[in-house]
């Protein structure tokens, strides 16, 4: 039987598995949006307010899951908004599929109306994309889009499809959902000599990256740890994938995380690093990283082995699978030396005061942390909060903490809490953001009052952009240029007339009141937390630096 392109694109979202849309209407897809009102009882569909919203809650839905978000837009600037939205799940490996509609084939680089080269634009920045030119192309572009993206090292994808093919008619047939198979590239004999080096090894630490989240392999890793008595510590994608309570747990590091695991790479003698990149917020200073240790590296993308730090050993393959490999081949050890060393450093580690006068970040999402348990989802923005939230975020599960790590996308939180609340409705979905970020796409607000999508967003009011001001401070000599953002937005009245509920606080106390009381409210919530211009991120490390470098006050 033959059926409109349009719906085809519909049908074949069904067979995957889709049960979510989050996406904007416009001329160039009218079609498909009038396929997907016969298929509403299949497809939810969310209707941001923009498109780089709806790309944003698709990252959060794939972020939260493992499954592949889907984002649906127009041509033309509907396309070009989606654009920092795929470039946040690149830099980040979401897996994710972007739909566009586009001009008619015959009106392509005419200069039509609302006409972009969306596939050209977006070459740089996704995993793969296509350009549907011929109909009966249509069903199996779109099922290796998401093979694509959810395969090996994940990723958005983009498929653009001109309004002729949406229009056109061809032959579909139901088809199985494409089941995305880990592979790797390793032997044998290399997981022995893998084993070896780690067993031979008096101090090793293992730096784990947003790979070991991607690949589910978080008891794997933790087998591991305890097996072999090696501590480790997380990038800022991997939050969550160690045990909290586990004291070879050594927390976050990098530029701000924690002193005792900056230190324990400084005087490690083997650095295995498991689906981490070396991003330059961790290595910041690649010619001194890990200065005594021998390093491995454990990744699914191969040319990620040697791109920012030489590496002595590479594996390259499915972290899951080489680590379930591995295990067997791993000795019992007990590292009483190595692991006394550790402790000491951990007594280095920054510890912030308390305060019941004025709001201390830590404290804020210490208290939610504390109250929410362990089975939420904390989402954030871009900037001090960020840091803050990560540090101090406490037991959280796998895929509960969600940040723009790679890109440093400020706006990313409240469309990415759209769509971890969506993709969860069971947990509670907390976003802290501070006064910048949370500017940048507060549009978002109506969509999820207008679809009872609760999420609490806490807003860190500093009344600048704090982590750029830190940096003037610290390294500029106090030079503030342009970092004063001293809006005069009420939140209260804000929240109000979205058609959510505000609070403001300026103590500990009135925090923890509107934020036991925002628990009970069935409306979206705003709570502006008032926190002083002055309050730094700490531990440091700049740019470029190592731990002698390293600013405490």
């Amino acid at each position: 039987m033959k059926y409109k392109g349009a719906e085809i694109i519909i049908k074949t979202l069904i067979d995957q598995g889709v049960d979510t849309i989050f996406g904007y209407p416009g001329g160039a897809i009218i079609d498909i949006y009038d396929a997907l009102y016969d298929y509403k009882d299949k497809i939810n569909h969310i209707l941001t307010c923009d498109e780089q919203g709806a790309a944003h809650a698709a990252d959060g839905y794939g972020r939260s899951t493992g499954k592949t978000g889907v984002a649906l837009a127009t041509s033309g600037p509907g396309a070009t908004n989606l654009v920092t939205g795929i470039a946040t799940a690149f830099m980040d490996s979401i897996p994710m599929v972007c739909i566009t509609g586009n001009v008619p084939m015959s009106l392509i680089g005419k200069d039509s109306f609302q006409e972009i080269y969306i596939t050209g634009i977006t070459m740089p920045i996704t995993k793969h994309n296509f350009l549907v030119s011929d109909i009966n192309e249509l069903q199996d572009t779109i099922r290796r889009a998401f093979k694509i993206a959810n395969t090996g090292r994940k990723g958005p994808v983009l498929v653009d499809v001109p309004k002729n093919v949406i229009l056109d008619y061809a032959e579909y047939e139901p088809k199985e959902k494409i089941v995305c198979e880990p592979k790797s590239d390793y032997n044998l004999d290399e997981l022995k000599e893998l084993a070896e080096i780690i067993n031979k090894s008096e101090r090793p630490f293992i730096y784990c990256g947003g790979g070991v989240t991607a690949s589910e392999s978080y008891k794997e890793l933790r087998d591991l740890i305890k097996k072999n008595k090696i501590p480790a510590c997380n990038t800022l994608m991997a939050i969550g994938v160690l045990d909290y309570d586990d004291e070879l747990n050594f927390g976050m590091v990098g530029m701000h995380g924690k002193v005792s695991s900056n230190y324990a790479i400084e005087n490690a003698d083997l650095l295995i690093a498991i689906g981490a990149r070396f991003s330059d917020r961790v290595a910041l200073n690649t010619k001194k990283f890990a200065p005594h240790a021998k390093i491995v590296q454990l990744d699914i993308d191969k040319s990620e082995i040697d791109k920012n730090v030489l590496v002595d050993f590479g594996v390259v393959g499915d972290i899951k699978v080489i680590l379930r490999n591995l295990l067997p081949m791993i000795e019992e050890r007990n590292r009483s030396e190595w692991l006394a060393t550790l402790r000491d450093f951990k007594t280095r580690d920054y510890v912030p005061k308390d305060s019941d006068e004025i709001l201390k970040p830590h404290q804020i999402i210490n208290y939610v942390s504390e109250k929410l348990g362990e089975d939420f989802i904390m989402v954030t923005d871009v900037g001090q909060h960020q840091m803050w939230a990560a540090q101090y975020c406490g037991k959280i599960h796998p895929r509960s903490f969600l940040t723009s790590a790679g890109l440093g996308t400020m706006g990313f939180g409240y469309g990415a809490s759209i769509g971890a609340k969506v993709a969860n409705p069971e947990k509670p979905v907390v976003l802290v953001s501070g006064d910048g970020s949370f500017h940048m796409n507060m549009n978002e607000v109506t969509t999820a009052v207008k679809y009872g999508i609760k999420i609490i967003a806490i807003v860190m009011n500093n009344d600048n952009l704090g982590m750029v001001r830190q940096w003037q401070h610290f390294l500029y000599e106090d030079r503030y240029s342009h970092t004063d953002n001293k809006k005069k937005t009420d939140y209260v009245k804000l929240a109000d007339a979205f058609g959510a509920k505000g609070y403001s606080c300026s103590t500990i106390e009135e925090f923890k009141e509107s934020f036991n009381d925002s628990l009970k409210v069935d409306v979206p919530v705003i709570i502006e937390v008032k926190i002083d211009e002055d309050e730094a991120v700490l531990p440091m490390i700049p740019a470029g630096g190592t731990v002698d470098d390293l600013i405490l006050g």
